[in-house]
């Protein structure tokens, strides 16, 4: 690649060079990363037989926490190489939508939306906020956000599915327990390299005024684009953009990727027909539970992998969850330790 990189001709066809580009950064940074962990191995193991050589407790502690960072840095490296699918790599579009129950599913979706904003930005992605539906009294009737990052979709895509929320409702004067639903939909933002064809006539285009805060811009012109393929039946909202035209280019592009996003989920459910790790999204499928009352458990449902520390969870942390999917997805496991398939 270094050889096709010096290649005077490159550029001339600018997409084919930067998707050489992209695709040589993300090797060297694999390859590099593997002698960095080698190498700091060896120093650490080197600082611990000095220290007890010598007797200094203070330099064996400082070399096993850093063997302990060592050992984190590991399993997210280990964990990025089971995200080999086609379009792992790129951003990513997420959708929360309320389900019934009015008031309460509302506010879970925004309870969602959150945990993965702060996902997110705990791990470097860029969030841009798309579309946001307000609930009349709180929360959220639907939104979508784009989180860009290297293999942003390749981690999300896990989160695909119906998340249930059990817990005494704040908004039950009578303190009583209630259950909500809400659903997460990911799929990729494709680049120019990957043509979808959409006939023009097969779309139906809606205008509607922006919601939201947003100034005296809001609610005065029909900025707000809907499109819906009549064929599928897929919509999507943008409204991020102040003008009409913003919105609509940024929609189409949402459009596409989600037609791509279809086509290989069909793709995968045909090579993992003989598998029990396929992921159905949809209003019937249940992928996690979040229990507030009587008891605190955040549970996966394909995979086993629980967790008490549900305010964890939902302030971001979904590591653990993502792994256990991906290496359920790549090896048909169900455990949720990827350093136990060999």
């Amino acid at each position: 690649m270094n050889k096709l990189a010096e290649d005077p001709n490159l550029w001339n066809d600018s997409q084919k060079a930067q998707k050489l580009m992209q695709e040589r950064t993300s090797l060297e940074d694999s390859l590099s990363g593997i002698g960095k962990v080698e190498q700091q191995l060896e120093d650490d193991i080197g600082m611990i037989e000095l220290g007890e050589a010598e007797g200094d407790a203070g330099v064996v502690a400082e070399a096993e926490a850093a063997l302990k960072n060592l050992k984190k840095e590991v399993a997210r490296r280990e964990l990025e190489a089971l995200l080999s699918g086609e379009a792992d790599g790129f951003d990513s579009y997420l959708e929360v939508h309320a389900g019934a129950g009015g008031t309460e599913s509302q506010d879970w979706a925004q309870m969602l939306l959150r945990m993965y904003t702060r996902w997110a930005e705990t791990h470097g992605f860029k969030v841009e906020f798309l579309e946001e539906s307000e609930g009349e009294e709180a929360g959220i009737k639907s939104a979508t956000i784009q989180v860009s990052g290297h293999n942003a979709y390749g981690w999300l895509k896990t989160e695909a599915g119906v998340h249930r929320l059990v817990r005494i409702s704040p908004f039950d004067s009578n303190a009583r327990r209630h259950t909500s639903f809400s659903s997460v939909q990911v799929f990729p933002v494709i680049d120019d390299s990957i043509k979808i064809d959409i006939k023009e006539s097969d779309v139906r285009t809606d205008t509607m005024r922006s919601g939201g805060a947003g100034g005296q811009h809001v609610n005065k012109t029909e900025s707000a684009v809907r499109l819906t393929h009549i064929p599928t039946g897929v919509a999507v909202v943008c409204q991020a953009g102040r003008s009409q035209h913003k919105n609509r280019a940024q929609a189409w592009d949402m459009l596409r990727a989600r037609l791509y996003q279809m086509e290989l989920k069909r793709r995968e459910e045909k090579a993992a027909a003989d598998q029990a790790a396929k992921t159905d999204i949809g209003w019937g499928h249940q992928i996690r539970s979040y229990v507030l009352q009587p008891y605190q458990m955040v549970k996966d449902l394909r995979t086993g992998v629980q967790t008490s520390d549900t305010s964890g969870v939902l302030n971001g942390e979904l590591d653990d969850f993502m792994a256990a999917t991906l290496a359920q997805r790549a090896f048909g496991t169900t455990g949720a330790d990827i350093e136990d398939v060999d």
